[in-house]
């Protein structure tokens, strides 16, 4: 009896070390997120680990929290790993150079979500201009020649970066619009835009003109919201970008102007799915950005929107 028990314990343990090695073998995805929390983050995670899992990946997530030290030391550590491959999402590749050396030295790609096309860096999409264009170009015809503006900023991100110099770009071209900048944190943009938007709103008064304020992405621009409805303010138009959930309800419901949908999930699942043809490539790959439209959402499409896309609202 005690020779049959010793047989069928030495038996488990081969069984359960077999599939403890098999699970080790599979290859391993990183992923370092800037804010992995927030709502279009959280889209790309969704898509890039649906489109991992279809290859027989790991895929494993390191929130850097909007720290570009705590990207590069998670980059370096998905290096030290053995990764197959590496997503830096919206950190520009000039503010990782320690950890795009760490994956190059260990022949591991390195592709970024709005981080730009540098350095070591393999593909890229999520781009932040050409997404915020629509919405910066609407805002403008909203407002008319005077009128001021709020910008959230955020200069961290490289998304965010470029969509400001955009904004910059475009406003350059209509000098009665005053801008006002202010740059929130991560983690904390809907505080900061709630606090920004009560002091700005201080400095003007309802009937003082054309009023706006507009977010490099559409949490801060929640924030601001928030102050405005706590105040009474409907005459502020407000605008994001990225169109998470709480954009789109914020349009249907008349409290945010316009925002561009980012398809972020296609963007996460798309950009994966192309990393076995990098790998493959290997020296012989050319960099290339692989981008995805977006849609400008107003309250005059919003509710076709919405039946077209019931996933962007969460239903």
């Amino acid at each position: 009896m005690t020779r049959m028990t010793f047989g069928i314990s030495l038996l488990a343990s081969l069984v359960l070390s077999t599939g403890v090695a098999a699970a080790q073998e599979k290859p391993l995805l990183g992923i370092v997120s800037i804010a992995a929390t927030e709502a279009n983050n959280v889209r790309y995670i969704t898509g890039a680990k649906a489109a991992g899992e279809e290859l027989g990946w790991e895929v494993s997530v390191i929130d850097a929290a909007g720290n570009a030290d705590q990207a590069n030391a998670a980059i370096q550590n998905f290096a030290q790993r053995g990764a197959v491959a590496v997503v830096d999402m919206v950190f520009p590749y000039s503010s990782i150079g320690a950890g795009l050396e760490a994956a190059k030295t260990a022949g591991i790609p390195v592709v970024t979500w709005g981080g730009g096309i540098g350095g070591a860096v393999s593909a890229t999409n999520g781009s932040g201009a050409p997404i915020a264009l629509p919405v910066i170009e609407k805002m403008v015809a909203d407002l008319g020649e005077n009128a001021s503006l709020l910008a959230l900023t955020y200069r961290t991100g490289e998304v965010c970066r470029n969509r400001e110099a955009l904004l910059d770009e475009v406003l350059a071209k209509h000098p009665g619009i005053k801008v006002t900048k202010n740059e929130v944190r991560i983690p904390g943009y809907f505080e900061d835009g709630a606090q920004y938007a009560n002091a700005w709103l201080a400095s003007n008064p309802a009937g003082d003109g054309n009023l706006a304020i507009w977010g490099c992405w559409d949490d801060p621009a929640i924030g601001a919201i928030s102050s405005l409805r706590q105040q009474g303010r409907t005459d502020v138009k407000v605008y994001g970008v990225n169109g998470n959930a709480q954009a789109i309800e914020n349009i249907k419901n008349g409290h945010m102007t316009a925002t561009a949908w980012e398809d972020s999930r296609k963007e996460g699942y798309d950009m994966v799915k192309l990393l076995p043809e990098i790998i493959k490539a290997k020296a012989d790959w050319q960099p290339k950005a692989v981008e995805v439209p977006a849609v400008l959402i107003s309250a005059d499409n919003v509710a076709a929107f919405i039946a077209e896309h019931p996933e962007a609202t969460g239903n």
